[in-house]
């Protein structure tokens, strides 16, 4: 009908009207735009050592202070952003598209495939996903795409329901029935017609799974298995403040806050998606 609103454009007026989750982007939007552009936030080399300016509270040339190298912290946390930022994204994509296939296909085939796709994903999650991580970083050696590739391998289960629940609603609604009948086969089906509408939870579960990717990175890198020196993240700015926090607070204080804003930016803007992409709360 003409002049009706579009359900894009109503979920972005719900979504709006959500003061948390438009708080919640703006948070990543912020430090979208400091890992995009570091050198105009600092003027420093993030790893210049300058044995003078050792553990120096923060100051007007130093905003955020130095760490024990007298490296810039607000430099380091800067191109860490960049770091951390890109590991969540890039595990999270790996984690959807392996969830998206497992669910696709377990949902819609069922029977046998369901129950042998199903029974991998109870598998994996009978394991403890971080001591699975740690104990792969251990055999396969810290780097930052060793991380990237094994957070994502270790994190597509909970997607992976999700579409199976999705396509198994959506393979007996009707658009499915006509599209068999004019002779589509499965693949079509399944990727231009299922597909597309499994697409709403899946955002929410990225939403939330980039904050929770960030979240795993900076927890191996505190421990010293994940991004290694001098290449510099949030997680192992924070040991250095572990290893001086009785006189050097702000090496604690200023990564641990991008930390949580971060992961709470993330967590917010998921829970205003989950609730204005849900369709029972349309017309409110």
């Amino acid at each position: 009908m003409a002049g009706s609103p579009s359900i894009f454009g109503d979920f972005l007026r719900r979504l709006a009207r959500n003061r948390l989750a438009v708080a919640g982007g703006a948070v990543i939007l912020f430090f979208f735009v400091l890992s995009a552009f570091p050198n105009v936030f600092s003027r420093h080399e993030p790893n210049r050592i300058d044995v003078l300016k050792v553990l120096q509270s923060p100051s007007r040339d130093h905003p955020l202070g130095t760490d024990e190298l007298g490296r810039d912290v607000l430099s380091r946390m800067v191109h860490g952003a960049r770091i951390s930022l890109t590991v969540g994204f890039v595990a999270v994509g790996i984690a959807i598209a392996i969830g998206l296939v497992v669910g696709l296909f377990a949902g819609y085939y069922g029977g046998w495939v369901d129950a042998i796709l199903m029974r991998i994903v109870d598998i994996m999650l009978c394991f403890p996903t971080f001591f699975l991580i740690l104990a792969a970083i251990a055999f396969l050696g810290p780097s930052i795409y060793n991380i990237m590739l094994i957070i994502g391998l270790t994190s597509w289960m909970g997607v992976s329901r999700l579409v199976r629940a999705e396509t198994l609603s959506l393979k007996e609604r009707d658009f499915v029935a006509a599209a068999r009948a004019q002779g589509a086969g499965d693949a079509r089906i399944i990727f231009r017609h299922v597909l597309p509408n499994t697409l709403a939870p899946v955002l929410v579960a990225a939403t939330l799974g980039v904050a929770g990717a960030i979240l795993i990175e900076s927890s191996l890198s505190f421990l010293g298995i994940g991004v290694q020196p001098p290449t510099p993240s949030w997680g192992n700015i924070l040991t250095a403040g572990k290893d001086n926090i009785e006189f050097a607070w702000w090496l604690s204080v200023f990564p641990g806050l991008a930390i949580l804003f971060t992961v709470l930016g993330y967590n917010l803007l998921g829970e205003g998606i989950r609730d204005a992409a849900d369709p029972r709360l349309r017309g409110r």
